[in-house]
């Protein structure tokens, strides 16, 4: 993941474009191998955990959410830079 997101960064992002961000949906938690990984020195942080998958309609709703969410801080930001 952290390959790709730098590839990504260095090669796709377009000007004014915020850094990508990765998302691994996981089946299970092991708290202990998620401390030893030491996500966050990479940049990479996690944000729940789900000890089981919702339905397909709850994920949609929620990655809808979160998209809006996104683009409602983006334009935000943009009115900061743009008065």
């Amino acid at each position: 993941m952290e390959l790709y997101l730098r590839w990504l960064d260095r090669y796709e992002r377009e000007e004014g474009e915020e850094a990508p961000l990765g998302i691994i949906l996981c089946t299970g938690k092991k708290a202990g191998q998620i401390e030893l990984l030491e996500l966050d020195r990479s940049g990479i942080h996690v944000a729940e955990y789900l000890t089981s998958l919702p339905s397909r309609e709850v994920l949609k709703q929620r990655l809808q959410a979160a998209t809006e969410r996104a683009r409602q801080r983006m334009e935000l930001t943009a009115e900061d830079i743009d008065p």
